[in-house]
């Protein structure tokens, strides 16, 4: 086995959309998978606010280069995860 899947909740303090996209990813460790998550709140740097500011939620996995931004379903996010 490879170990857990780490991926990156790139987030800020109020986020209603953030706390749905955490939601999923709780769910599917719930769910069986062995994730790793590890929010980071963009507000701490200009170039992550450059990057996500208008699309957070955004997922992030090292295994991937791309990335998945809201709007997503929980069935779309399990497929960028498995992907």
């Amino acid at each position: 086995m490879s170990g857990s899947l780490k991926v990156t909740l790139y987030t800020t303090l109020g986020c209603h959309l953030c706390e749905q996209a955490e939601a999923m990813l709780h769910h599917l460790v719930a769910s069986g998978r062995d994730i790793t998550i590890e929010s980071v709140d963009i507000a701490d740097s200009d170039e992550l606010m450059d990057l996500y500011g208008i699309r957070i939620p955004v997922i992030t996995t090292p295994e991937r280069s791309d990335d998945i931004g809201w709007p997503f379903t929980l069935e779309e996010l399990d497929s960028f995860l498995s992907t």
